[in-house]
């Protein structure tokens, strides 16, 4: 798994954390069972503060990405709930965009605009 973070984006670094790790789940690079870097150790390799890395996996735990085990760290759910339905959605929406000639930044400002409505 390959993080990279931006410390001149606008983005918290814990926000880059989260995105970059949600990605890597949501692409299959990381599988269910699969142990994340220790806090601190990622801190490290990121020359971060490690209380920013626990941050961005206690955002993925909530999510439902991962779950946070004492002694094991943070270890990858098999999903978050919901996620299988939601994907087909998006395909379903993807598809359609597709359909009537939608540029892929039209059909995100929607969504986005839906989740802030």
């Amino acid at each position: 798994m390959i993080i990279r973070i931006d410390p001149a984006s606008g983005a918290p670094i814990f926000e880059q954390l989260v995105r970059a790790v949600r990605s890597e789940i949501l692409a299959g690079r990381l599988a269910s069972g699969e142990r994340l870097p220790a806090a601190r150790d990622l801190a490290t390799s990121l020359d971060v503060n490690p209380h920013t890395v626990l941050h961005a996996y206690q955002v993925l735990r909530d999510e439902g990405f991962v779950e946070l085990r004492r002694g094991r760290g943070a270890v990858v759910t098999h999903s978050a709930p919901g996620l299988d339905e939601v994907r087909a959605l998006v395909a379903a929406l993807a598809a359609s965009a597709r359909a009537h000639d939608l540029a892929a930044d039209t059909v995100l400002a929607l969504v986005r605009e839906e989740f802030h409505a």
